[in-house]
């Protein structure tokens, strides 16, 4: 079984949620394996951190995972996104139209599909279940291509709870 564990950007709420969840995941699955968003987000280093040491395991670090590369838009400020990018959403932009500098929808769907394949690949030869600790857009991906759904960037189509455990196969 692999397991999947949303974040968000609340930390506070994401450390108090995984030292509470970590006792949880030990007693009611058993988890060998923690894979971690390779991400400059610090909450998802500091959940998937958290709960590894409950639990009495390594992280390692898997940057296919992370979540949408927004290119020029990323750490700027509110205002700074209003006046210079005004509008340019997620889910404004078109199946091929990049973020200044950065992801397509269709590269970033591209990217979690395969790193997907690969790590349900590999996590059925280990002899446990496995934690993917990431953003809940990749989640959404995941969710989609596990339930048959064709993914678009136009809407949500899993909405996960921060902290949440999601069984994803």
């Amino acid at each position: 079984m692999i397991l999947a564990w949303a974040v968000g950007a609340m930390r506070d709420y994401h450390l108090s949620a995984s030292n509470k969840s970590g006792g949880q995941v030990r007693s009611s699955r058993p988890v060998i394996i923690i894979f971690n968003t390779f991400f400059q987000a610090i909450c998802r280093k500091e959940t998937a951190e958290t709960i590894a040491e409950k639990l009495g395991l390594s992280v390692i670090m898997l940057k296919e995972f992370r979540e949408t590369n927004n290119g020029d838009l990323a750490g700027i400020s509110k205002e700074r996104f209003q006046s210079d990018y005004p509008g340019l959403f997620y889910s404004s932009l078109e199946w091929d139209q990049r973020y200044p500098n950065g992801d397509s929808p269709a590269l970033f769907f591209t990217r979690i599909k395969n790193a997907w394949q690969s790590f349900k690949s590999e996590a059925s030869a280990l002899s446990g279940n496995t934690l993917l600790v990431t953003h809940g857009g990749v989640i959404d991906v995941i969710l989609c291509l596990e339930n048959g759904e064709n993914y678009t960037n136009k809407r949500i189509h899993y909405h996960v709870n921060h902290a949440e455990i999601i069984r994803a196969v």
